[in-house]
């Protein structure tokens, strides 16, 4: 089970350009703005500027997905957390927003209209959790 990461960025939300490129990075581990150009530019039917690419990983790294490095000429960009630890971090984000409606009818109704096998998998959850916050415990004493 993968926690909650350490660091989280300032915006969680990405624009569709900001998650293409963002996902090019995690592919690439660490790439500089002519990767990620080459890559956009293979699809024939796409045409984006070399100096868009540029500002798109400028703004990822303010806003707390990316760092990044000179090399030689030239900046290499790195992701600050997996793929994986920024799946957790949306969906623990969105988990919180649901539960901010703090309206027990709406998440009531919400639960009751759960198919069997979606409830399948919230019990799987909840013996997963049981499971973790047993081995923390154990672990800490």
């Amino acid at each position: 089970m993968t926690p909650l990461p350490d660091h989280r960025p300032q915006k969680l939300s990405l624009g569709p350009l900001e998650k293409e490129i963002l996902h090019w990075v995690w592919q690439l581990g660490s790439a500089t703005v002519k990767d990620i150009h080459e890559r956009i530019l293979a699809d024939p039917d796409r045409e984006l500027a070399y100096t868009s690419v540029t500002t798109v990983l400028q703004r990822l790294e303010k806003k707390g997905w990316l760092t990044s490095r000179k090399r030689g000429r030239a900046f290499s960009w790195s992701p600050r957390m997996s793929q994986e630890e920024a799946e957790v971090l949306f969906a623990y984000e969105q988990f919180n927003r649901f539960l901010a409606v703090s309206n027990p009818d709406i998440v009531a109704a919400f639960a009751d209209s759960l198919d069997s096998a979606s409830l399948e998998q919230i019990q799987a959850i909840a013996h997963r959790l049981q499971a973790v916050r047993q081995a923390r415990e154990e672990k800490e004493s």
